[in-house]
């Protein structure tokens, strides 16, 4: 007799690696940080170049917390969704 159902132990497994991908957040936070000050640097240095700087700035964010929106998505399936337990 088993203790752990194949469903509980893809469950356990669902969650854990939910929990896992939901780590990448804060890398993507300290990224996002690290930048948007390196930014303010810069524009303190040449404030003549405010907008380039702010413009690249902004399209770094927004590749960076795409990584974010990913792992957020992978964590709802699996946790919501979990197409692993149809597959028993």
């Amino acid at each position: 007799m088993s203790l752990v159902t194949p469903e509980a132990f893809i469950l356990g497994l669902s969650a854990l690696g939910s929990a896992l991908t939901m780590v990448a957040a804060v890398g993507i936070g300290l990224g996002q940080g690290f930048a948007a000050g390196k930014a303010v640097e810069s524009v303190a240095r040449q404030p003549e170049a405010q907008s380039a700087i702010l413009s690249t700035m902004l399209v770094g964010q927004a590749v960076a917390e795409t990584t974010g929106i990913f792992a957020f998505i992978i964590s709802i399936v699996l946790l919501f969704v979990n197409p692993l337990v149809g597959m028993l």
